[in-house]
């Protein structure tokens, strides 16, 4: 496990980059580098700024630098039984802190227990200015700043270089259990739809080759009792396939280079397209799809389901990849991108052509 605070070399990097009109490209363990834009600049890596700052576990409370593999957490957070509630993807272990909240990751139980950004407790962030600045806390009850602490998630790196996060990390369930019932598509919509608004411990339902899948955590006696009211056979391998999920290894995202479209829409929001091949998460509100399709039709599609759509993986990454946004968003993105990084040094393009 590497502890190492590099913090000073960073911004000394930062510092020559501005003065001399040089771009940054972020890189941390490059487990997301087909995420967002191409985009152009030198390489700045904070791989070798990594290590647990402090750790309060009856606090439940958890600082890291951003360079600290996400498995190096999830190994001392084991140790007292806690976990990262928001589930984010390993990526072959190479998956870091920082780049889990640049890109706003996180696994199946989001609807339940919420994304990295509802976990942020407090960061350190170097601006375009070379300045190292603290925002938030390290305690629950401390909201000092904690907007901007939460503006980082799915920010790609564009505000600044993320140096440290402090997070709310919680218990592990007692128990867990999958159920697994044969549906379609439409079905399984209203059924996780339905399902979630029963008072039962479900904390993850999916859907894809007509299967329907839910998972049960909690208190041994809330998930034995649910089962036998609920229909559905008792998958074995359960953990596996929510493992298998969350680290797109299913047989549905084998294909690497073909295009993937991740939609974010309203749970409730009918089928779209029923003839295209599919794979429905988050109870309903994360939807994948696979294919060669033109950008602004799944935009009027994923807006008439109330949400987004954007390019995941594949397709032109040269073009935007993220929904379009309307001027005044626009706006209001430049202007943030103006008051953390005046210069444009971070990782230019990377999220919208336009920043």
């Amino acid at each position: 496990m590497s502890d190492t605070d590099i913090s000073h070399e960073l911004i000394e990097q930062v510092k020559q980059a501005s003065a001399y009109g040089k771009k940054l490209k972020i890189v941390g363990g490059g487990s997301k580098d087909f995420m967002g834009r191409q985009s152009e600049g030198e390489p700045i890596s904070i791989a070798k700024h990594s290590g647990i700052v402090s750790y309060e576990p009856i606090e439940l409370v958890l600082t890291a630098r951003a360079g600290t593999p996400l498995i190096e957490i999830n190994a001392a957070l084991a140790e007292h039984h806690q976990r990262l509630a928001f589930e984010p993807p390993l990526f072959d272990g190479r998956a870091t802190l920082g780049g889990t909240l640049a890109s706003h990751l996180s696994g199946p139980g989001r609807p339940w227990n919420g994304s990295i950004r509802d976990h942020v407790l407090g960061i350190r962030l170097i601006n375009g200015r070379a300045e190292e600045l603290r925002f938030g806390g390290q305690v629950m009850k401390n909201v000092a700043g904690y907007d901007v602490s939460r503006m980082q998630a799915g920010a790609m790196g564009t505000l600044g270089i993320i140096s440290e996060v402090s997070l709310k990390i919680m218990p592990k369930p007692a128990a867990t259990i999958t159920l697994k019932q044969e549906m379609n598509a439409a079905q399984a919509i209203a059924e996780m739809n339905r399902l979630a608004g029963q008072a039962k411990p479900l904390t993850a339902a999916c859907w894809f080759d007509n299967h329907l899948y839910l998972r049960l955590e909690g208190a041994r006696s809330a998930v034995d009792s649910t089962v036998t009211q609920w229909q559905g056979t008792v998958l074995k391998d359960g953990d596996d396939l929510w493992a298998q999920l969350r680290e797109q290894q299913l047989d549905y995202f084998a294909d690497k280079n073909a295009p993937l479209w991740r939609f974010s829409v309203n749970s409730n929001a009918g089928h779209l397209l029923p003839e295209e091949s599919w794979l429905i998460d988050w109870g309903g509100s994360q939807r994948w799809l696979r294919g060669d399709f033109a950008t602004d039709e799944l935009e009027a599609l994923a807006e008439s389901a109330g949400g987004q759509v954007s390019l995941y993986r594949g397709g032109d990454r040269l073009q935007d990849v993220f929904h379009t946004q309307p001027d005044a968003l626009r706006k209001l993105h430049q202007r943030l991108k103006q008051a953390f990084d005046p210069s444009g040094v971070f990782n230019p393009g990377r999220l919208y052509s336009w920043m």
